[in-house]
């Protein structure tokens, strides 16, 4: 089993920023694909940013240069840093994690900007 707790969910102005936080249980996190994700309306969850066992990432193009995905795999964590951050950004943002046997979500971790 594959637990995933979010947390650093908020309210900023637009161009301010927050840090997501997502802990991770069980000893198998560092051959875990973790990303974050948002729901679109009159669609399904999309890719914000995801980081592969190694350290790679890939990033939605409308958030490049704005956020970073990272992680900690002593810590078992994973974080997704948002900067410059926009009105279409608000948004649950749910952490994802990927192998090719299993899927987990967390709970959500709500994001509101505002003017």
């Amino acid at each position: 089993q594959v637990q995933l707790v979010e947390s650093g969910g908020g309210s900023v102005q637009v161009g301010g920023s927050l840090t997501l936080s997502c802990e991770v249980s069980g000893d198998i996190f560092t051959r875990l694909i973790m990303g974050w994700y948002r729901p679109v309306p009159g669609k399904q969850r999309e890719l914000v940013a995801r980081i592969s066992s190694g350290g790679g990432t890939n990033y939605k193009d409308s958030v490049k240069g704005r956020f970073t995905i990272s992680r900690d795999n002593d810590k078992k964590m994973v974080y997704l840093q948002m900067n410059n951050l926009q009105r279409e950004d608000t948004a649950i943002y749910y952490c994802n994690s990927f192998s090719s046997t299993l899927v987990a979500w967390g709970q959500g971790a709500q994001v509101t900007v505002s003017a």
